[in-house]
């Protein structure tokens, strides 16, 4: 490897793929799943150079295994635990002939992994990590980035504190898209030092439990894809059979359901007073944020929910400024807070837009619809056209 190993450690993942990592292990732990990478810069180049070493850092990762005192730390933490996932985890590693690389693509870099759902789905945020910093640091500036990157830091902790920036609590949910391991650690270290009441946590588990603060995460739209996979089952009520097998391996523990894995509207035609009680809230990740948030405040009110006892969770692309505007917006109509990504991790500006997603379960395609044009994800656009009529039919009767 040209650069330091990137990734050393296997709590450098983000919080959520546990949780989904126990709920497939114990109930579709049959499924076998292909993921692939998308690069949505239409100006981004990836060099030989950057593939091989973006090789060789998978080679690395691909060597870790979970030590004593991460599980312990995860046992400690996630009350939610089972003993049996914990001991699943024990034996659980990366295994690089799970994961293929290659260069065939317009930005010269393809990334496929395949393998049984409840193994491979770890290894979407850890990779795409390396693949930003292996691109970071190949390309010739990263110096350069860094500092400017350490201004952005400083003029965050600088708005928390005057109240420039106003957005009641929020999370780090950068790991994925980070300028780097280095630039991570420096927020993490900047922001606890400057104690700044509305900062909560971090999606990454590493960084909480190296700084003390709670690891945050809520399901993603890998898990309901996942149902597409069952041919017995209609993809056009995916969203009941998720939040059927969250509540069934969590209980009332279930956190923040993801509302547009294929459009929100649909999501709320199963989101019965049942689950909108025994969940704590809904996350917003694409479409119009007010739209959805109104949306999301009327249906609680149809089921008498006061909608003061639940949490709308924004993390679609958010910068401080459009966290601040969004909360104003809200904070007195129900609770609000954040997953604030890039703006805490990258520079303004020069941000990798790359995806890793699920693309097929048991050999059938699948797929990421979204509420916004353009952050769908499937390979096989037959297939995108029969989900989409599927699931107009159902919407239309």
């Amino acid at each position: 490897m040209k650069l330091k190993p990137i990734i050393n450690s296997l709590l450098e993942n983000d919080e959520y793929k546990i949780p989904m990592g126990q709920c497939i292990n114990h109930q579709h732990n049959e499924k076998q799943s292909h993921w692939g990478f998308k690069c949505r810069n239409k100006d981004v180049k990836f060099t030989k150079e950057m593939v091989e070493e973006i090789k060789e850092q998978i080679d690395h990762y691909c060597k870790l295994t979970f030590k004593r005192d991460e599980l312990g730390y995860l046992r400690e933490t996630l009350y939610w635990i089972k003993p049996s996932y914990i001991d699943y985890l024990k034996f659980w590693h990366p295994c690089r002939e799970d994961i293929v690389i290659g260069t065939e693509s317009d930005c010269g870099l393809t990334v496929d992994f395949y393998g049984t759902e409840s193994s491979i789905q770890f290894y979407e945020t850890p990779i795409m990590s390396i693949i930003c910093e292996v691109y970071y640091r190949l390309g010739g500036n990263y110096d350069e980035l860094f500092e400017d990157y350490k201004k952005q830091v400083a003029d965050i902790i600088d708005g928390l504190k005057t109240g420039r920036y106003n957005v009641g609590c929020f999370s780090e949910f950068g790991f994925r898209r980070r300028l780097s391991f280095e630039a991570q650690d420096y927020f993490m270290s900047e922001i606890t030092k400057a104690k700044v009441p509305e900062f909560m946590g971090t999606s990454d588990m590493y960084f909480a439990k190296k700084y003390g603060v709670k690891a945050a995460g809520t399901m993603a739209h890998q898990f309901g894809m996942l149902f597409q996979g069952y041919p017995e089952l209609n993809p056009a009520y995916l969203n009941k059979y998720m939040l059927e097998s969250w509540v069934k391996e969590f209980g009332t523990d279930n956190g923040i359901a993801l509302t547009d894995t294929i459009g929100t509207d649909v999501f709320l035609r199963d989101f019965n007073k049942h689950f909108a009680t025994v969940f704590s809230g809904v996350r917003h990740d694409s479409g119009d944020p007010y739209e959805w948030g109104e949306k999301i405040l009327a249906h609680y009110k149809k089921f008498g929910i006061d909608p003061h006892t639940k949490t709308l969770l924004f993390s679609d692309s958010l910068s401080f400024e459009k966290a601040t505007e969004i909360y104003e917006y809200f904070k007195d109509k129900c609770k609000v807070a954040f997953g604030i990504g890039g703006s805490c991790v990258s520079p303004h500006g020069n941000e990798l837009n790359i995806v890793i997603k699920l693309i097929e379960v048991d050999g059938s395609p699948v797929a990421k619809l979204s509420d916004t044009p353009g952050k769908g994800m499937c390979r096989d656009p037959e297939y995108v056209d029969w989900l989409t009529r599927t699931i107009g039919w159902r919407m239309s009767h």
